[in-house]
């Protein structure tokens, strides 16, 4: 059942803009995927989807890595784009974003897959990344900060 929902949720996407966990929810239920919206968004954090800035202007669900993009480009522009501020304590930066837009800049980071990176954890407005030492966070903070100006 969870395969046939992910590849739903996929087709969903890529047929409309979607920019909500609700509206995605909406659709599963139109389409007989009677989920709530914890499961929704366990979902989207499975298949790695970012939110990404539309043609309309609005940021919308999509795959990582979608054909002929680069996902460092996808990376920076939405970091600079959301990211409001950036600090570390110890191994650990933190980086606070827009409100809803933590978890996409979060998946983004991770795809670029970055060594130095021990893991990420999301909530709604707020990252953090375990780096593998304290000078690896500093270094990290300071390129993001250079990133976002």
């Amino acid at each position: 059942m969870k395969a046939k929902r992910h590849a739903k949720i996929l087709d969903i996407i890529r047929s409309y803009s979607v920019n909500t966990q609700e509206e995605l929810l909406k659709y599963l239920n139109k389409s007989g995927f009677n989920v709530t919206q914890a499961t929704v968004s366990r979902d989207i954090k499975e298949l790695r989807l970012i939110k990404t800035l539309g043609g309309d202007g609005n940021y919308h669900y999509s795959t990582v890595q979608q054909e002929g993009e680069n996902i460092s480009s996808k990376f920076y522009s939405l970091f600079s784009d959301t990211v409001r501020n950036i600090d570390y304590a110890g191994n650990i930066v933190v980086v606070k974003c827009l409100s809803g837009m933590a978890m996409a800049a979060c998946a983004a980071l991770d795809a670029l897959n970055r060594p130095n990176i021990v893991g990420t954890i999301s909530g709604d407005n707020t990252f953090l990344c375990v780096m593998r030492d304290e000078n690896n966070a500093i270094d990290f903070v300071s390129e993001l900060k250079k990133l976002r100006e």
